[in-house]
């Protein structure tokens, strides 16, 4: 896919309905690189950076967001999903920028994420006792990725039958170094990827229609589809106005997001070929997820359920990186 520059001129800085999108969302779809190029995309809960960024976290158990973006720094966010912003009929936000992992330090990253992570989604802890939460560090330890905006493209309203508007920074953008990678062999995957995609799809669009991620421009570009059906194959969508087909990998994502933290998903990936708006997906394999459905309390059984694995990464993960297994501090500094 490719995204057409519309008739709009280049901003100096981006509208303030851009701007609510940004600092309002609960959820955003984060899209980093493989080694062989392959666009991944999460869903993620967005925070606002220090320095103008616009930041992002993973799991220290599971650095593969962090690593895929410390290797390669091209990444996209999309804003798609207005669930629990309070706004209503807000734009499609799509950024493409530069990433900057930061994990140099742990203890610093775990008492920023226990504020904005309970600052943001204060529901998601309601009913769980504070000496259960202190026993989550397996969850609370994080790596932040920090982004920093290269271009813009809204689609006003959320209408994606308008033609997109873009904002570009002007000029060299200055893209701090990522923090040293970590030392010794990455930990192997934490389970092994589906065998079957055909279940996951069945399921999949019953959470609404996909963000569709490609690589045009050599950069990540992902867009929520504008509808998508079935085939026997994987999927046929049609595409937002403004961007059309561009053969090549495609990653399928599937989500549905809930203001007190649910989240359920479906990663599809496979290749994709059509013409104009019109994409056809021929999906090779289901990505592995990590779907958190039901109350509070069904989560956290979940959670508590994978607890020895992850707590044996995180240890592992830290000591990678030289330091302690970060402590959860209730009312740490900022």
């Amino acid at each position: 896919m490719m995204i057409t520059e519309g008739r709009s001129p280049t901003l100096v800085t981006v509208p303030a309905e851009v701007r609510q999108v940004l600092d309002r969302s609960l959820v955003c779809e984060y899209t980093s690189l493989t080694r062989a190029g392959r666009p991944v995309t999460w869903p993620v809960t967005p925070y606002a950076g220090r320095d103008g960024t616009l930041d992002v976290t993973t799991g220290l158990s599971y650095p593969d967001k962090a690593e895929r973006a410390r290797r390669d720094p091209r990444v996209a966010l999309l804003y798609s999903d207005p669930t629990g912003s309070g706004l209503e009929r807000p734009p499609m936000v799509l950024v493409q920028g530069r990433a900057t992992v930061r994990d140099a330090d742990l203890q610093g990253n775990t008492d920023r994420y226990v504020r904005e992570s309970m600052a943001k989604t204060p529901g998601a802890f309601d009913g769980l006792p504070w000496f259960l939460i202190k026993r989550f560090a397996w969850y609370f330890a994080r790596i932040y990725i920090e982004v920093t905006p290269e271009r813009v493209t809204w689609w006003p309203e959320g209408d994606l039958a308008r033609e997109p508007r873009t904002w570009t920074r002007l000029g060299e953008a200055a893209f701090p170094r990522s923090d040293l990678p970590p030392s010794g062999p990455r930990l192997p995957s934490r389970s092994v990827p589906p065998a079957d995609w055909r279940p996951h799809a069945d399921r999949a669009l019953r959470l609404g229609v996909p963000v569709v991620s490609t690589v045009a421009d050599g950069l990540p570009l992902p867009v929520r589809a504008r509808s998508a059906v079935r085939t026997e194959r994987g999927f046929d969508l049609l595409l937002p106005a403004g961007v059309t087909v561009v053969p090549g990998p495609v990653c399928l994502t599937f989500h549905r997001y809930s203001e007190t933290g649910g989240q359920e998903h479906v990663m599809l990936v496979g290749r994709g070929s059509g013409a104009g708006d019109r994409l056809e997906v021929e999906v090779e394999r289901a990505l592995n997820d990590w779907s958190l459905a039901g109350s509070n309390r069904d989560r956290a059984r979940s959670f508590l359920r994978q607890r020895k694995e992850l707590k044996k990464r995180v240890r592992l993960e830290a000591a990678r990186r030289d330091q302690a297994v970060p402590k959860i501090r209730r009312y740490a500094a900022s």
